[in-house]
């Protein structure tokens, strides 16, 4: 089985901290292709930096294609593109957010994500609530932006550990959902630290797959995914016209 993992945003740093993350999980007959963007911003914190980190998610499931691929994993807790993504492909296409989420649902009845800013708190809220989990789960921000977590004298890892506290404190959280990619190494430290469950999109969304693929399952190509129609895509998007 191969399973292609992309990071939306342009940090090779984070891409590699991922793909050890699903490496770590994967069954030993899986082999995890690890991508990262080439196009886009190096991290992307809520809407905007999403939007335009779009393109070249699609362009590394496009190009990597000819390789074959029997799932795939985006790999930015935003579930940035994941839409477009699974219209575009016919093989399943995983996001962390949801394979976090469904995760913990499994495991407790209440349980905090523990993201990274304000601005990000929001949009994976908003996910949150769409996948079902609105009654389950709070989100919650640590102020801590996304690159700072590549830096050891940054104090994320600090204010993260904070705000863990404070989600188990407060909400009565019976599990944390870590809501950033670059956040996938830190997992079992915490789980240990804390004595419940810390799940990690990256390893949650592997696991998935994995079982998507064994199952001889793939996303619905009737409705909301089918397939683009083909029409004229002019300027810079002409490359991305279907056919």
């Amino acid at each position: 089985m191969r399973l292609l993992l992309i990071n939306p945003n342009t940090s090779a740093s984070m891409t590699e901290k991922a793909a050890i993350a699903a490496r770590a999980v994967a069954a030993s007959g899986t082999e995890i292709i690890a991508a990262t963007s080439r196009m886009g911003p190096a991290s992307i914190e809520g809407y905007y930096d999403g939007a335009l980190a779009v393109p070249g998610l699609l362009s590394e499931l496009r190009e990597r294609r000819i390789m074959g691929y029997d799932a795939a994993i985006i790999a930015c807790f935003d579930d940035t593109g994941l839409e477009a993504a699974r219209a575009f492909s016919d093989v399943p296409i995983l996001g962390l957010c949801e394979s976090a989420v469904a995760t913990a649902g499994f495991l407790a009845q209440r349980f905090t994500v523990v993201t990274t800013l304000e601005r990000s708190r929001i949009l994976i809220d908003n996910l949150v609530q769409r996948y079902g989990m609105g009654g389950r789960a709070k989100v919650r921000a640590s102020d801590i932006a996304v690159l700072e977590l590549e830096d050891a004298v940054s104090g994320a890892i600090g204010k993260l550990r904070a705000e863990i506290e404070r989600a188990l404190d407060e909400d009565g959280a019976e599990a944390i959902v870590l809501g950033c990619a670059g956040m996938t190494d830190l997992a079992r430290e915490l789980q240990a630290i804390y004595g419940v469950p810390v799940i990690d999109g990256v390893a949650a969304a592997v696991k998935q797959a994995e079982a998507l693929v064994s199952l001889g399952l793939s996303t619905s190509k009737r409705g909301s995914y089918a397939s683009p129609l083909p029409k004229p895509f002019i300027g810079a998007m002409s490359d991305f016209a279907p056919v």
